[in-house]
């Protein structure tokens, strides 16, 4: 075990300071954990809880007005938090490296990939130009990237996300660091690609005897990947232990509560379903043409392939597939945000997929959508009750009474209505994601198009928002498409599952069919993907309340 095994990195009563006007003194307060070489320790925590900060404090990262405030950083015995920046800048990369969540803002658009891993040889050795190329190349064939010259050659946006990651990864390991940080690095992948990058980590971990800080706030992710896992909470390590004990014993409120709120990967005992349908799409196409000269040598790409499927009223159906499926492309053909190419779209009869635009615009009210970033939906320099009455203001509510429903909406998605006077930057994610729902509301839709509604959302206010949308439905019996990538999050709303790959849907029927017995290979694949495995199907902890 690696209790046996000498510490890479020790942190030993660390204290990071916020500015004055935070919502807290310290980002992270006496936070003490080893990592011995060989061993991945998961920090796991929500939104806020300082494991990012703390991994920034390692690295001396910190954001301006963010400053260290105590404590020890013990890098193979020499404390870095008493290094100079020189000492710093040597230690990055050769001893320390990270990989971040989006490798596309972490590299360089307008440079090579081999030309960005390259850097850290060009830096950090007097190697020639020629071993560097074969130095990159090798480490490119060691993170599994196919063809390692074209993709040595290829910028950022020429690869895949998987693939921007594993470069990432690559570049990270050139100079074979002792300690490698991990911040939620496959949050923002695929199911599948998500798994190889974990798979890949673990291996690489072993073969070069790296310790591993991996920072993630999903545990479907620790379950996988963890040997060790450190609990964070308003920047207070509340709880630490093997992962073993930590996900099946764990002793801390707080952790029982985020395991508890984790969706497993089981669906609910099926609803009674109406027999009526409210809205039918019939063989639904879009194709995108790009690049090209004169319509000649454009790129085809369909998006969407002769889709049909239909949503009974008061129920919710539920559209899964991995980026580039075209789940995304069909909502927003639905909603009428992008023309289809063929096919009809009944909403209550009426064909959307032809209805003139003007008629669309006069109709938006049957049908509203919530989309994944609230933040870059709502306008920020409108108070957050002017952002909902503005749909029925148009639709010709008089003012004063469109104000007076938009407060009553705050109080029905669990809002304070007295806060709607603040701006959309005052409230956190998940109060931005319920003003985003009070919004949609506020014309009395028929049908919700939900567009990876939680995807964004810590699991504690993802399962919040999860039983708001499941109470709203019941309450007001609206229907509504549910556009996810998450298995487990379609899995506990869902009451119809359709699965989209290359722009077709494979399998569709009742969720609790999709998800006990998969026809299709690529759902069989997309399950067996999942991180945590059986964690992912059930976990007995039970919600402190």
């Amino acid at each position: 075990m690696t209790e046996t095994k000498a510490a890479v990195l020790t942190l030993d009563r660390l204290n990071v300071r916020l500015p004055k006007g935070a919502d807290r003194t310290h980002a992270v307060r006496d936070a003490s954990l080893t990592i011995a070489a060989d061993e991945i320790l998961c920090v796991v925590g929500e939104s806020g809880s300082g494991k990012s900060i703390m991994a920034n404090a390692v690295m001396r990262l910190l954001p301006g007005g963010v400053a260290l405030d105590g404590g020890r950083v013990l890098f193979e015995g020499r404390d870095l938090a008493q290094a100079s920046a020189a000492e710093m800048r040597a230690v990055r990369g050769a001893g320390i490296a990270m990989v971040f969540q989006e490798p596309m803002t972490a590299l360089n658009p307008l440079r090579s990939i081999g030309d960005q891993i390259g850097e850290m040889f060009r830096i950090h050795t007097d190697l020639s130009k020629k071993d560097i190329r074969a130095k990159v190349l090798a480490l490119l064939e060691d993170v599994r990237i196919p063809d390692p010259a074209r993709a040595a050659d290829a910028y950022p946006h020429e690869l895949s996300g998987g693939q921007r990651q594993r470069a990432m990864i690559a570049m990270a390991l050139a100079l074979d660091p002792k300690l490698l940080i991990a911040d939620e690095p496959t949050t923002a992948l695929d199911v599948t690609t998500q798994a190889q990058i974990l798979t890949l980590i673990r291996e690489l971990q072993h073969r070069r005897n790296t310790a591993v800080l991996f920072i993630t706030h999903d545990f479907g992710v620790v379950a996988e990947i963890a040997d060790r896992v450190a609990v964070m909470q308003h920047g207070i390590i509340v709880e630490q232990g093997t992962a073993d004990d930590v996900l099946h014993r764990p002793q801390h409120p707080y952790t029982r509560q985020l395991i508890a709120a984790v969706p497993p990967l089981t669906a609910p005992p099926p609803r009674p379903i109406a027999a009526e349908t409210i809205l039918g799409i019939d063989k639904v196409s879009k194709t995108f043409r790009t690049g090209g000269f004169l319509g000649r040598g454009a790129r085809v790409t369909h998006a969407v392939k002769s889709v049909s499927l239909q949503l009974p009223r008061g129920a919710t159906l539920g559209i899964v597939g991995e980026s580039g499926s075209g789940k995304s492309t069909l909502a927003r053909c639905i909603i009428r945000l992008l023309d289809p190419d063929c096919g009809s779209i009944l909403l209550d009869g009426r064909d959307w997929a032809t209805m003139p635009r003007e008629d669309v615009r006069r109709e938006t009210r049957h049908m509203q959508m919530v989309f994944q970033d609230p933040f870059a939906s709502l306008n920020p320099r409108h108070k957050a009750e002017e952002l909902v009455a503005q749909g029925p203001i148009i639709h010709g509510t008089p003012r004063k009474q469109a104000i007076a429903e938009a407060r009553e909406l705050f109080a029905l998605v669990g809002l304070d209505p007295a806060a709607g006077d603040r701006l959309p930057h005052e409230f956190s994610g998940g109060q931005r994601q319920r003003i985003g729902l009070a919004r949609a509301l506020a014309l009395k839709p028929d049908v919700l198009i939900a567009d990876e509604a939680v995807s964004a959302l810590d699991v504690s206010v993802q399962a919040q928002v999860l039983r708001l949308l499941a109470d709203l439905r019941e309450r007001l019996c609206l229907s509504i498409v549910f556009i996810t990538h998450d298995l487990r999050v379609a899995a506990q709303i869902c009451d119809l599952v359709a699965v989209m790959k290359d722009g077709e849907v494979v399998e569709h029927g009742p969720a609790g069919e999709v998800f006990n017995a998969p026809k299709h290979p690529y759902t069989q694949a997309l399950l067996a993907s999942i991180p945590g495995g059986d964690f992912a199907r059930s976990h007995p902890v039970e919600a402190v309340v």
